[in-house]
């Protein structure tokens, strides 16, 4: 219990100067990044290892996280993708039958700063409020706030920063059974694992290559249908992924885009994006099917959103899902093409499986 009681100070300090403050429960350091939230009672390890999630400091609103460990085949990428991580209460003992290892063991293993014992109420009510922002941790002893300060003021915005690099694949490589019906290539900007099981379990044989493949090696391969995945950062500066979707097209092959890659098969079409104030993060965000009338409860996680305006002026483009909270576009449909791409994770991991369909739909545009 020594670890309850004694543990060090440890502070977050926000862009336009705020201080929360907490202490260390996990590796001892600095962290700086994006602030931002999610809002999911479950799943925290499948979040921590969401690539979409890279370079930001999580804040849980659940206020217990870690009770339940760490099990080996919960992650969505090869480690920890978020820089640092912000709850309320911290349990260090875990229980949970076929858990590997407690979840401060997991974090420590990927060097991840954590700072528990925050009013993450008050955290989060400020961040709604204001909008995210950059941020840093500190579990240094006696930390000089000034100097915290003006290396803070260093760490860009997200706004026009391409992260996709950091967490692409760096070789293509084959995901599934060789002998399977289908062959998709993904093109991958920080694709979660669970979206190449969702393909893989609907008989496709998955190609993943680089963000920075041409179309020409993808195209290769002769591929029955193309993916572009989800991915952390502004998707307007992925100049290479906005002309491959481009080519792709041309080809009148299926294309399904999830997430980052619903924004850039929009930019492809003319659509610009725009980052939000607070982003949608979590795994309870209700969603509209405008074709069949039906709500969905649906897993996000996205700071940036296309244009409306741009959208509804498309005459080629169909929106076919609206975000109900605040009427943002959540999913489009390409009239004269085999392409269609939503905001949202079909694939959840976590979250509700209300979207599985989406899969689906696009399995059947190929056969």
């Amino acid at each position: 219990m020594n670890k309850y009681k004694f543990r060090r100070k440890a502070l977050i300090i926000l862009e336009d100067g705020t201080i929360f403050y907490g202490k260390s429960a996990g590796f001892e350091g600095l962290s700086f990044g994006e602030l931002c939230f999610n809002t999911g009672m479950t799943g925290y390890q499948e979040i921590f290892t969401d690539p979409s999630y890279n370079g930001q400091l999580m804040v849980m609103t659940n206020a217990h996280i870690g009770n339940y460990g760490a099990v080996k085949n919960e992650i969505e990428s090869d480690s920890v993708k978020i820089a640092g991580l912000i709850c309320k209460n911290f349990s260090f003992f875990h229980s949970r039958y076929g858990s590997a290892e407690s979840l401060q063991d997991f974090l420590n293993k990927n060097k991840i700063v954590c700072i528990s014992d925050v009013d993450t109420r008050a955290l989060v009510s400020y961040i709604r409020d204001n909008g995210f922002m950059n941020a840093v941790i500190s579990t240094e002893s006696n930390p000089d706030i000034k100097k915290l300060k003006l290396q803070l003021k260093k760490i860009p915005s997200m706004a026009g920063l391409e992260l996709a690099s950091n967490v692409s694949t760096k070789e293509p490589y084959f995901y599934g059974n060789k002998l399977s019906k289908y062959k998709v290539a993904v093109l991958d900007l920080g694709v979660k694992m669970n979206i190449l099981r969702n393909l893989s379990k609907r008989n496709c044989y998955l190609k993943v290559f680089p963000h920075s493949s041409s179309f020409n090696d993808m195209n290769e391969w002769a591929p029955d249908a193309y993916f572009i995945s989800n991915g952390p950062g502004d998707p307007e500066p992925l100049e290479n992924a906005i002309n491959v979707t481009k080519k792709i097209l041309d080809t009148g092959k299926p294309l399904f885009g999830i997430c980052l890659g619903h924004q850039v098969i929009a930019l492809a079409n003319n659509i610009k994006t725009y980052k939000m104030k607070n982003g949608h993060r979590g795994i309870n965000h209700p969603v509209i099917n405008l074709s069949t009338g039906k709500g969905e409860i649906t897993s996000q996680n996205h700071g940036f959103a296309i244009n409306k305006k741009d959208t509804e002026k498309n005459k080629n483009i169909e929106v076919t899902h609206m975000h109900l909270n605040d009427n943002t576009i959540a999913g489009i449909r390409l009239k004269d093409k085999n392409c269609f791409s939503v905001q949202y994770h079909p694939e959840a991991s976590a979250g509700p499986h209300d979207s599985s369909y989406l899969f689906d739909d696009f399995i059947s545009m190929i056969t």
